[in-house]
């Protein structure tokens, strides 16, 4: 089993990435892989609706690394998904990473057990949280938890450092990730499947 892990921080070895390797330290004690995938600081286009992913297969802009990514999406067991805190949001970059990772590759991930955390200096943690949780609600995956929402505190990795009950919190998420990854392999080995859902209605508000 492997959890794919996306770093959308631009900074390579900040807040984030600190955060996300204490939930791989405690995936690996539960016996679960993981990789962690940092999009980088470089421009990252955004969504425009143009349905060519449907048709392509991918997104129609190839540069960058989104296309790398829903690959490794396709053999991921998991996903979860940092963010630092940008007035009281995702930045900008993951939310238009996100936009077309879930247009582009999303039936690869649904079904998949999926978590968001936030890294901030101080504030805008749960507005950042409410954001990223949403594309895993939409796609059919279920929402991991810890013992309190999912953030760390701090403005360098050395802050997190001293964030006890925040690096506890990402040890709880990487040990209840690893569960439930491991009970819907079980389940499976039962022949419980992935229910087939329905086809999706799409009701225009406007007539």
């Amino acid at each position: 089993m492997k959890v794919l892990m996306i770093n959308g921080s631009p900074h390579a070895d900040g807040c984030t990435f600190r955060a996300l390797s204490e939930i791989a330290k405690a995936l690996k004690e539960d016996g679960v892989d993981s990789e962690i995938v940092q999009i980088g600081n470089g421009a990252i286009h955004g969504c425009i609706g143009c349905g060519s992913c449907g048709k392509l297969g991918h997104c129609v802009f190839t540069d960058g690394p989104l296309c790398e990514t829903v690959e490794k999406a396709k053999e991921a067991d998991g996903l979860i998904v940092g963010s630092p805190v940008y007035y009281a949001s995702p930045n900008g970059s993951i939310l238009s990473f996100m936009d077309r990772l879930f247009c582009s590759g999303g039936k690869y991930l649904a079904y998949k057990p999926a978590a968001a955390i936030a890294s901030a200096r101080r504030a805008g943690t749960t507005a950042t949280l409410d954001a990223l949780n949403k594309y895993f609600m939409f796609n059919r995956m279920p929402v991991v938890s810890s013992n309190y929402w999912n953030m760390v505190h701090g403005t360098c990795a050395a802050d997190v450092e001293q964030d006890l009950e925040g690096l506890q919190i990402m040890r709880g998420l990487g040990h209840n990730m690893a569960w439930m990854l491991k009970c819907i392999e079980a389940g499976k080995e039962k022949g419980i499947e992935c229910p087939e859902g329905e086809a999706k209605i799409k009701t225009n508000f406007i007539r």
